[in-house]
């Protein structure tokens, strides 16, 4: 199994990742269950009542959903049996988060309760600590929320000013702070707050009660979208918490909330990946029916580029989320196999693979935000109104660019915490492929273009320019490589496509040899094909930007003739495959695979 970032340097296998073809018919259930929920209890009040949940309005409502919700068991999803929850394995609590997205912002306010809101004390709580709070989230008896920015730390968030002052006694801590953008804070009975201790220099996290008193609320925020998840600014004033109810140690709250943000990222990018389904089946259902010009307009050309680019960009992000799902699973298994305690191998298999949560965060939330684009381009006017629900997809799909971590924060993540593991602690070797790269690249000297066959070679071709560039570029600005962000997010953007270009045609491969629908496995090629295309260009537009902005005498003459070797042109047709593709998914009505 791959180390998390050594994709970039290794050969992955078709028969060693999952794919979303081999969920078994529990995950399926559990997944068609969590969608009726959302059709019955969400989509369709929503409906007949013609209107859109307000956390500001409708406050009662929304928590009366959480609690229905944590009847079927939703709650609990990843909390141990032993504390009233069903501790799904990670893939499949992946796949409840693609389910849960047809709830629109419902998703984020149970997103809340069973992640950023339980999950600190699920990895890091005491016993005592888990069995006083886990039993009644899982239930929903207890709303859970997370407090970590603040007015003036979002992205720095160990800027934070919030402070905890232990009593002389030392039996509590006096909290004293503000928290802004807290989701579910409206309502919740349980806050996770990350503070200062003292005059430490980092966090410290805390499970504050809200019946500890000291606690006052700011008015609803008053969002573009996401109406109906409850947030508000939190204050604290003398709160007075139990000296129990600190989280792991005095300290390491900053650690807490980065490995909590590394499972909010993946699950925001599968989150994501049931949004763009959900947009493009309305896509689908509403050009179909539409007539102009005397025929539907699902039967014309412009239309049909939006449906194919829709579909194979679902099924690239599909394809990578859920084979890093089971990377997760499988790390955990193996520390747990190893000696580690549950708690330790949940938290360091996320921690593996935090290069690739970070990209998926990116590539999930923007491919939402283009598919809802183009879901309501696709309806024309009819879009624009409120009347069909589709501009609050389109508002609602617009914060995921922006919490979990800006997408520029991540971008710049996921390049360096892979330099992290390949200069500072040296779990991934980088140097040894690279001294290969000019080999391969005289090798290919005399090829043009890239011919239908040959997509192993463009994927590795995708890692040696990833692995050329980010080189020379360490190699001229050495420690100055931090200032230049736009040339880390441009390398950023080229490790990313190399992922998740691999990540689908394993996926394709493995299905070759399988006994899978034929017709399935032949749109899937056409996507396949027509993703490698547009990724190349995109990785050629990533590559020059960053070498033009490398300083003059950066040897920039062979970078660019590497990017002209290894970018080459591929030949397929992309007007032909996206038709193709198109009027697959058309026929299915929606995305079907």
């Amino acid at each position: 199994m791959l180390k998390g970032g050594e994709f970039i340097v290794k050969e992955s296998k078709p028969e060693a990742i999952f794919i979303p073809e081999e969920w078994s018919e529990e995950q399926l259930m559990i997944r068609d269950m969590v969608k009726d929920f959302c059709n019955k209890e969400i989509i369709q009040p929503m409906k007949k009542a013609g209107k859109e949940l307000e956390a500001s309005k409708d406050k009662e409502e929304i928590v009366a959903l959480l609690d229905k919700s944590a009847e079927l068991g939703f709650c609990g999803m990843s909390i141990a049996p032993e504390y009233g929850g069903m501790d799904l394995d990670f893939n499949t609590g992946l796949l409840f988060g693609e389910a849960i997205a047809s709830g629109f912002s419902f998703a984020t306010t149970i997103g809340a309760q069973t992640s950023i809101g339980s999950l600190p004390i699920v990895y890091y709580g005491t016993e005592e600590q888990k069995q006083k709070y886990l039993p009644k989230i899982a239930t929903a008896e207890y709303k859970a929320s997370y407090a970590l920015t603040e007015p003036s730390a979002g992205s720095d968030a160990n800027s934070g000013k919030t402070k905890a002052i232990p009593t002389e006694d030392g039996k509590h801590y006096i909290l004293n702070g503000q928290k802004m953008w807290i989701t579910n804070g409206g309502f919740a009975h349980v806050f996770i707050v990350f503070a200062k201790i003292e005059d430490d220099r980092k966090l410290s996290a805390f499970i504050v009660e809200k019946d500890f008193g000291g606690i006052t609320l700011g008015e609803e925020e008053k969002k573009l979208g996401i109406k109906g998840s409850s947030t508000v600014q939190v204050f604290f004033n003398d709160c007075k918490v139990p000296a129990e109810n600190l989280l792991a140690k005095r300290g390491e709250g900053f650690k807490i909330a980065l490995n909590i943000l590394n499972s909010g990222r993946i699950k925001l990018s599968a989150g994501a990946i049931g949004g763009c389904k959900f947009a493009l089946s309305q896509g689908i259902e509403y050009a179909i029916e539409r007539k102009q010009f005397k025929k539907s307009i699902s039967e014309f050309g412009a239309i049909k580029f939006k449906i194919g680019e829709m579909a194979t960009k679902i099924f690239a992000t599909e394809s990578a989320v859920y084979r890093t799902g089971k990377y997760i699973d499988v790390k955990e298994a193996a520390l747990l196999a190893d000696g580690a305690t549950k708690n330790k191998a949940k938290i360091d298999s996320l921690r593996e693979y935090a290069v690739e949560c970070a990209i998926l965060k990116v590539y999930g939330s923007e491919v939402l935000d283009y598919c809802v684009d183009e879901t309501l381009q696709i309806y024309g006017g009819m879009g624009y109104s409120a009347e069909t629900g589709i501009e609050m997809g389109y508002r609602d799909a617009r914060i995921t660019r922006i919490y979990e971590g800006t997408n520029e924060i991540n971008r710049m993540l996921s390049f360096g915490e892979l330099m992290k593991r390949a200069m500072q602690t040296k779990e991934i070797d980088i140097v040894t492929p690279g001294k290969k790269i000019p080999k391969a690249y005289m090798g290919q000297m005399f090829s043009s273009s890239y011919s239908v066959g040959q997509e192993d070679l463009i994927v590795a071709n995708m890692k040696r320019l990833f692995l050329a560039i980010a080189g020379i570029a360490g190699q001229k600005l050495k420690l100055k490589m931090i200032d230049e962000q736009e040339i880390v997010m441009n390398l950023s953007d080229i490790l990313a496509e190399a992922y998740i270009s691999e990540s689908v045609l394993l996926r394709v491969q493995k299905l070759r040899s399988s006994d899978h629908d034929k017709g399935k496995i032949a749109v899937m090629e056409q996507m396949l094909q027509l993703h490698l295309y547009q990724g190349i260009e995109r990785i050629k537009v990533a590559a020059n930007h960053a070498i033009d902005s490398l300083p003059e005498g950066t040897k920039q003459g062979l970078q660019r003739k590497m990017v002209k070797r290894f970018a080459r042109r591929y030949e397929v047709n992309p007007k032909d495959l996206r038709r193709s593709i198109a009027d697959y998914f058309v026929l299915e009505k929606g995305y079907s695979l």
